[in-house]
């Protein structure tokens, strides 16, 4: 499956994201969960001659990352391969932090938006989209049907709605050393594209699907598996291919002025 399928799904809520960005000319920005970094590289085209640091775990996707940054002639840009809830990122350098679905799966959500409020200067902005909560997600709970018994809830740490619930993500915010949090809801597709067999196997990627469907015998695995793909075949037009509906949070806030050096997370 390509690195790329991720960006494909979400084009149309990243429009969103990116209408919200308002990166100045001499930004500093650091995107949280970059991926495969195309929304490093749209924030660097906007902040230059200003820099962009892109944060993710995942080596494979910062690699796509660095030759697609490298063949678009981006020299104000540099990935990092971290987890953003330990980063040691320079304090207070960035005037924008933005995340497309890459802060869901902090172990300690407090802890990890202290340190990215750290790394921000005071008054800076913070741009995330988040999923909502799970049943306001046609394309999960249609997953979760498919998977019938096998479906499992999510780890610790693993939940991609964990920061479903408006008010307690703004608890978890204002902790952490923002304000001025704003929630807008963002009522998009998910797009899995026109092929069926490259959005089922694209699905059997998820986590929760890869989990659920090695915790059953052969035929059962392989009966789950037919139920996914009439799912996706349920949600196929040929206008549009592969499409089921979604509500996420574009969510806004910003580093408040005080407190920067008493959020930051202690050494270990």
């Amino acid at each position: 499956m390509s690195l790329d399928f991720y960006d494909a799904e979400l084009r149309a809520h990243h429009e969103h994201l990116r209408a919200a960005y308002a990166i100045s000319p001499g930004d500093q920005v650091v995107d949280i969960g970059c991926g495969t970094g195309l929304t490093t590289r749209e924030a660097a085209r906007a902040a230059a001659p200003g820099r962009v640091v892109g944060v993710d775990v995942s080596e494979a996707m910062l690699e796509r990352a660095r030759q697609l940054t490298a063949a678009e002639r981006l020299d104000n840009v540099r990935y990092e391969f971290d987890d953003a809830q330990v980063h040691r990122f320079d304090p207070a350098a960035f005037d924008v932090a933005i995340s497309r679905f890459g802060t869901m799966f902090f172990s300690d959500p407090i802890a990890a938006f202290a340190n990215i409020a750290a790394a921000l200067r005071p008054e800076a902005r913070l741009l995330l989209l988040v999923w909502q909560r799970r049943e306001h997600n046609q394309w999960a709970r249609a997953i979760d049907t498919a998977l019938g018994d096998a479906a499992r809830p999510p780890p610790p740490g693993a939940d991609p709605f964990s920061l479903g619930d408006a008010e307690a993500t703004a608890r978890i915010l204002e902790r952490a050393g923002f304000d001025a949090i704003r929630f807008e809801d963002v009522h998009e597709p998910v797009l899995y594209g026109r092929d069926l067999d490259a959005a089922l196997a694209f699905v059997r990627g998820f986590q929760n699907v890869s989990a659920a469907l090695a915790s059953l015998s052969d035929g059962e695995a392989a009966r789950t598996v037919e139920r996914l793909r009439e799912t996706l075949a349920a949600h196929y037009s040929d206008e549009r291919g592969v499409v089921l509906d979604s509500h996420s949070w574009l969510i806004t806030a910003r580093r408040r002025r005080y407190e920067v050096d008493n959020m930051r997370p202690g050494p270990g």
